[in-house]
């Protein structure tokens, strides 16, 4: 659901529990500036990206620890 930011700021309460079942993208001045989750979202994409650079680590690991560039390089894609 995309709505204006105007309009978040008048319909707050309605659009938090929106959000509870899906994002709430907010766009101000006509540019998606933001996007509302739930809590629950939230956490899942914050495990989900925990586990990623988990994966990333073990990997390194078990192909050999990564040179400085390589570090350097994956630091600027998380980025």
């Amino acid at each position: 659901m995309n709505v204006t930011a105007t309009e978040l700021k008048h319909r707050l309460g309605r659009y938090l529990e929106v959000a509870q079942v899906e994002p709430v993208v907010i766009e101000k001045s006509g540019r998606v500036t933001s996007v509302v989750l739930s809590k629950r979202r939230y956490d899942q994409l914050c495990e989900l990206e925990d586990m990623f650079w988990d994966l990333q680590a073990r990997t390194a690991e078990q192909e050999g620890f990564m040179s400085d560039s390589e570090i350097r390089e994956l630091l600027q894609a998380r980025a």
